[in-house]
């Protein structure tokens, strides 16, 4: 069983203990595995209280990046918890490729289609994912198609809210407790305009790029052939002391985009629902 390693507090500890019960009570678990942190807690509890009756799956396609699914294999080994992956063709689906403003709800169409059989060989297991209390108020149409597939959310169900999440991962131990949200690739590029595989690739290059250069938190957003970075504010001095000594435009240059911006508002995770 994983133990906090330092003390936490007792609203803390009894949502701990509720989202231990909750998985208890289902004799086999199918989560729904980005990687990300709320999702890894979910998985984590999962195997702590089934063992190998639960399961943690990750969908692949072109909009994870690489080196979040390398995380996500990672994190998984470090848990225990056993892991499988399966790719999701969502870029076949003009619904999703033509980037409505519902486009995640097709994603997670495509990714539970592919979860149900899955679930259902491990023993007909009960599909959970990370989703949690503060999602519920945000723009999130992939957790409609999320319900409509029968999946269920322990921590959202709990009250379970975000920063809780991050208090019990850093007390059990877990070295990515602070690891920034990531959304999915897809999220760079402005509602209506198409996503393809090559251009999540080349945002995905340049987020890498950026990443290895010391700025974990990083967006760049593209429009058109136009990449637009945003970093923290208190980051962008350094980004732009960066660019003076290290390639920056040109390697961007390389990637196939024409020009290259720095947002100055910073980052600012979902702005791009603002047209919304």
């Amino acid at each position: 069983m994983f133990r906090p390693q330092e003390t936490i507090s007792s609203r803390e500890a009894e949502f701990l203990q509720s989202l231990r019960e909750w998985i208890r009570k289902h004799s086999t678990v199918c989560v729904a595995y980005s990687g990300g942190v709320d999702s890894t807690l979910v998985a984590a509890v999962a195997h702590e209280q089934l063992g190998d009756a639960a399961l943690a799956v990750t969908g692949v396609s072109p909009a994870l990046a690489p080196h979040l699914l390398e995380e996500a294999r990672a994190q998984a080994r470090w848990i225990g918890v056993r892991h499988r992956e399966c790719a999701t063709t969502e870029l076949q689906d003009p619904e999703y490729s033509s980037n409505p403003t519902d486009r995640c709800f097709a994603c997670k169409r495509e990714l539970h289609l592919h979860l149900r059989p899955i679930a259902e060989a491990a023993g007909d297991a009960v599909v959970i994912d990370g989703v949690n209390r503060d999602d519920l108020g945000d723009h999130r149409p992939g957790i409609d198609a999320a319900r409509q597939a029968g999946v269920r959310s322990p921590l959202a169900e709990l009250g379970i809210d975000k920063t809780v999440i991050r208090r019990l991962s850093q007390a059990l131990g877990f070295p990515w407790w602070d690891k920034p949200a990531q959304p999915c690739l897809a999220s760079r590029f402005p509602y209506g305009e198409g996503i393809s595989a090559e251009r999540l690739q080349r945002v995905g290059r340049a987020e890498a790029w950026l990443i290895s250069r010391g700025f974990p938190r990083v967006r760049v957003r593209c429009q058109g052939l136009s990449a637009r970075i945003e970093v923290p504010q208190d980051c962008l001095q350094d980004l732009l002391e960066m660019s003076q000594a290290d390639p920056l435009v040109q390697t961007f240059l390389d990637l196939g985009f024409t020009s290259v911006s720095l947002d100055l508002e910073g980052l600012i995770s979902g702005k791009l629902n603002r047209e919304l």
